[in-house]
């Protein structure tokens, strides 16, 4: 019987058809799954990373809100044209604590992994304030009233809480003073700087959109894109790549 005959089993009968595709489907979700059961952590411990302080994960949730995301991805894939355009590949552990990640590849504007001190908060201000004001033919709306709006910071705790009971590795320490951090996080002269860089390493302090007074949803969303792709050490990586 030729193979032809044989298949003719599969395409004059259903049934038969429908229990051979369950049967490949099964042995190769099995060959997927199966080693994820054997090992501690999918995502490999990478030193630098840590949780949003307050002022950054207040940020990124303006950031989800106003649906940046939408247009924007934070995944450089490692392929030659965008890690030579955006900086070295995205690392799972990068978004270890993002909940829901902001991976993707569907973009209307740049990839923002590594946007971290690319530019000034003067730009970033200038820039979400009136985007054409930066680039003309830009089609990205404007977000003046980011500037105009106070943040609330009165329910920043609860956040820290939620993303706790998902994993994120919040202390309470870190929980008691959410509050605090978020507004010291905007004033480098107050008495909170140094107690907000020992809870938050390479935490930076500064007021990021150049007003005076409470910290403004401005300056959550610019704090947030300016660490981005700022925490991990990738000199390390492309030492150990020019090694190979």
């Amino acid at each position: 019987m030729s193979f032809w005959q044989r298949h003719q089993v599969f395409e004059k009968n259903s049934i038969i058809l429908v229990i051979g595709i369950l049967l490949v489907i099964a042995i190769g979700g099995l060959v997927e799954i199966t080693p994820l059961f054997y090992l501690k952590s999918t995502i490999e411990a990478v030193d630098g990373v840590r949780p949003y302080t307050p002022l950054e994960l207040a940020g990124r949730n303006i950031y989800v809100r106003e649906g940046c995301y939408l247009c924007h991805s934070q995944m450089v894939r490692p392929l030659r044209d965008e890690v030579e355009r955006y900086g070295h590949f995205s690392l799972a552990a990068e978004s270890m604590y993002d909940h829901p990640f902001q991976w993707g590849s569907k973009r209307t504007g740049p990839d923002l992994a590594r946007v971290g001190n690319k530019y000034s908060d003067d730009w970033h201000v200038t820039h979400l304030a009136n985007p054409r004001a930066i680039v003309p033919q830009s089609i990205m709306p404007g977000y003046p009233f980011l500037k105009e709006n106070e943040l609330d910071a009165n329910n920043v705790a609860d956040h820290l809480k939620t993303l706790r009971a998902v994993g994120v590795p919040y202390t309470d320490d870190q929980i008691a003073n959410a509050a605090a951090d978020l507004k010291a996080q905007v004033d480098p002269d107050g008495a909170g700087a140094d107690a907000l860089t020992k809870r938050y390493p390479k935490a930076v302090v500064r007021n990021f959109d150049g007003k005076a007074g409470a910290p403004t949803e401005m300056d959550a969303l610019v704090a947030y894109l300016q660490m981005l792709g700022t925490l991990v050490d990738f000199k390390i990586y492309n030492e150990k790549a020019n090694l190979r």
